[in-house]
């Protein structure tokens, strides 16, 4: 069977599973990579990639690469395909029509899961798991904020969630043995629920909205957009402030957690869907507890703990230089010339960005910087001569009237054009799978005996199937749960949200459920969550229903409420994928979700609290643009005026540029594979149009290094590789606290590092 591209895996496919393989592969076999990441606008993707905040992907082998880790002995003398956690390669559910079959050698077993004790379900769940996992929550929430604030490329951290809570529990319980006193044992379900917690804590910093829908109701956007732009009324406002933000995240974040819970076992068993993210996930953990892969983990550890120092030591060196304002400094750094420096083209020397290269695939980063020279090298100065033509002469950089207007209109066609696409593809395979499947069985089996089920299947399939088939939770608490937290929500919503009336919330959660499933079964057969799309749609839908009557405050506000419904629903499906392959039980995992939900209710805003009081976020000349919330308030004012506020010629342009980002998803999807591996992807090259390239060359330099790397020494490369790429990103995103506290205390840095021509230099001497 051919497999078939999914241009939109960074989110999740590319982050989790290359940064897998370049953690694992010396102990496991090969390699690969994340979205939505693009997670572009978080899967990820990443989900799961990546999570680019947008979410997107690069045609990706997931059976091929889960076959490599499974193959612990890949290069070694023993070549043994099964790792010694015991798990069948024909177990993993890898029947997706999207995959791609391939030969292979009949491996030789070396042990299975049949006799291993799975401890019970309250007992995977620990005091010292829910610390860590708070820990690494607020950590990771952290650097979410400062991603989805610079440029919103967000690569999935699972893997370094996953590996540092291996770390953790191990030096608590190594440490308490050096004391004398008995450490329970460390078990791969105890990091499972530890994994599944983080995720789900520091998810929300991105599902939250905090760098999209939330931000697009703030002040400084309406006003950014120009206080009398058509459609843009001081009506539909609402300030940041804590309280509504963490009672709105309580109100709508756990809704998602039970809209699949009875759906469960179809998706994990009878549909057999692979979600490729959560079975690598699973096979990474389960890796961690043997011999060889605890070995490995180790050194792996001390890579990471290794780049963490040099990126937070580079960063807080930057802080002496930068001075007051936002033109200081090595972020300013004309590295590539004043001229290329004038048109935003120049390496900054982030050591955060040049980390989100070394995890993304090398096509992701490539299209990224093809698309930064295509729009600031050459589309930019072209329309910038048309001025006191196309647009008035003299207008502000910040004028929607002027060259700005062309940068994020053009931006929003390329994302809705490559969305539109991505979300008919994924709809048409989904429907089809659905319907082959029906038409196998007959009927939906939801019910059936346990016995039956156990019939013909290896002696590791019934130890998975008796766990997860006889802990869960009852459907009539997902059912009563689902109807109580939406009664609670069309009460709560409108009090917060004016404009969002409460039958607005009714339909959201009536539909809501729908979506969720067929999310979730994209999900499960192509690692790509379609959530931030579902967001869109809701975000159109229901600005035009409303109209200008509170119309962007309604359209945004459901945008959220479907975002996280959809989004939390198809993290918790991958969940149980991932707690069926490491025998966790269905309710810790449950409870585990739960957990990290309203751990990330309360983690999530208060450290984007840390970014709102200490820099000045949203401003178009600072670190922290928050790019898509001027993009997400702009498409709810089109959902309600139309194109009459477009600059001259904008609309043909955005209209070439939206049937671009289709032919080009097309055609990448329809060439062979060794030619449409080196098609740029539509949604990675938006990401600079609006932005700037300085990011692009970051995450350029960061896929050159792995690339040279790889070539002088693959075996290496693919070990370390994730590993130095979380140590840069954690490094620098944890030096937000140290800077976030000096911007408080009003310490500013001491030196203004700037750069001049040579002749106003000489002139400012004399």
């Amino acid at each position: 069977m051919r497999s078939v591209v999914v241009s939109e895996l960074e989110a999740n496919l590319f982050t989790i599973l290359l940064s897998f393989l370049s953690l694992i592969s010396r102990s496991l076999g090969d390699r690969c990579e994340n979205r939505d990441v693009i997670h572009v606008e978080h899967t990820t993707i990443p989900s799961s990639v990546p999570k680019v905040t947008e979410g997107r992907g690069s045609g990706f082998n997931a059976e091929t690469e889960v076959r490599k880790f499974l193959n612990m002995g890949a290069n070694s003398e023993a070549g043994s395909s099964y790792g010694d956690d015991g798990i069948y390669p024909d177990e993993l559910g890898i029947t997706s029509p999207l995959l791609k079959e391939e030969e292979s050698e009949e491996p030789e077993k070396l042990e299975t899961l049949a006799d291993v004790e799975v401890p019970p379900w309250n007992e995977q769940i620990t005091f010292r798991g829910i610390l860590v996992s708070m820990l690494l929550g607020a950590v990771f929430c952290i650097i979410t904020h400062k991603l989805n604030f610079s440029v919103g490329v967000i690569p999935s951290l699972n893997v370094a969630a996953g590996l540092l809570g291996f770390f953790f529990i191990k030096l608590w319980t190594g440490t308490l043995s050096q004391l004398g006193f008995w450490a329970k044992p460390f078990t791969r379900q105890e990091n499972t629920v530890i994994q599944t917690t983080v995720v789900s804590c520091y998810g929300l910093a991105f599902s939250g909205g905090f760098g999209s829908y939330l931000m697009a109701m703030d002040r400084r956007t309406y006003e950014l957009l120009g206080v009398d732009y058509p459609g843009n009324n001081p009506a539909d406002v609402k300030v940041p402030q804590l309280g509504w933000m963490i009672a709105f995240m309580f109100t709508v974040s756990f809704v998602g957690l039970l809209a699949l819970v009875p759906l469960r076992k179809i998706m994990i068993i009878d549909y057999a869907l692979t979600y490729p993210s959560g079975t690598a996930t699973a096979v990474l953990i389960n890796s961690f507890h043997t011999s060889r892969g605890a070995e490995v983990a180790r050194k792996q550890v001390k890579c990471l703990g290794k780049y963490f120092t040099i990126s937070f030591f580079w960063s807080m060196f930057k802080w002496f230089f930068s001075g007051i304002g936002d033109s200081c400094g090595f972020d300013n750094f004309p590295s590539l010339g004043l001229l290329a420096f004038d048109h935003r083209i120049y390496f900054d020397f982030s050591l955060t960005y040049v980390g989100v290269g070394l995890i993304c695939p090398h096509i992701v980063n490539c299209s990224v910087v093809f698309g930064a020279l295509l729009s600031w090298g050459l589309l930019w100065p072209l329309i910038n001569t048309r001025e006191g033509d196309w647009f008035p002469a003299g207008l502000g950089p910040t004028d929607f009237k002027g060259l700005y207007g062309y940068k994020v209109f053009i931006a929003i066609a390329i994302v809705l054009g490559d969305g539109l696409y991505n979300f008919i593809k994924i709809f048409l395979v989904t429907g089809r799978s659905i319907v082959s499947q029906y038409q196998k069985n007959q009927s939906l089996p939801v019910t059936g005996e346990l016995e039956q089920e156990l019939k013909h299947i290896s002696p590791d399939e019934k130890k998975r199937r008796k766990v997860f088939l006889t802990e869960g939770v009852p459907e009539w608490v997902a059912v009563a749960g689902y109807v109580g937290l939406a009664a609670i929500s069309i009460a709560c919503i409108p009090r917060i949200f004016p404009g969002m009336r409460w039958y607005f919330v009714f339909v959201c959660y009536l539909i809501a459920p729908v979506l969720a499933f067929c999310n979730s079964y994209g999900t499960g057969l192509t690692d790509w969550s379609l959530a931030s799309t579902y967001g869109k749609l809701g975000l159109f839908v229901f600005a035009s229903w409303a109209g200008n009557s509170g119309g962007v405050m309604a359209g945004l506000t459901a945008c959220g409420v479907m975002m996280s419904i959809v989004s939390t629903a198809a993290d918790l499906v991958q969940d149980f994928k991932t707690g069926y392959l490491t025998l966790s039980s269905p309710r810790s995992m449950f409870i585990s979700q739960v957990l990290g939900t309203a751990l990330g209710c309360v983690i999530a805003p208060l450290t984007f609290w840390i970014f709102w009081t200490a820099f000045d976020v949203g401003s178009q000349t600072g670190e922290y643009k928050a790019p898509y919330a001027i993009i997400y308030r702009e498409m709810a004012i089109l959902g309600i005026t139309g194109f009459s506020a477009l600059p001259s010629h904008c609309l043909a342009l955005c209209i070439g540029f939206f049937v671009f980002a289709i032919v080009t998803n097309l055609i990448r999807d329809l060439a062979p594979q060794k030619y449409s591996q080196y098609i740029p992807i539509p949604m990675a090259m938006a990401i600079p149009f609006y932005i700037g390239a300085y990011f692009a060359i970051d995450m350029f330099v960061g896929t050159v290094i792995l690339f040279v790397w790889e070539k002088l020494n693959k075996k290496e490369a693919d070990v370390y590789g994730g590993a130095m790429a979380s140590g840069l990103i954690c490094g620098d995103g944890i030096w937000t606290i140290p800077a976030a506290i000096l911007s408080l205390t009003k310490i500013n840095p001491p030196i203004c590092m700037t750069f001049l021509p040579a002749g106003d230099a000489a002139g400012n001497m004399l």
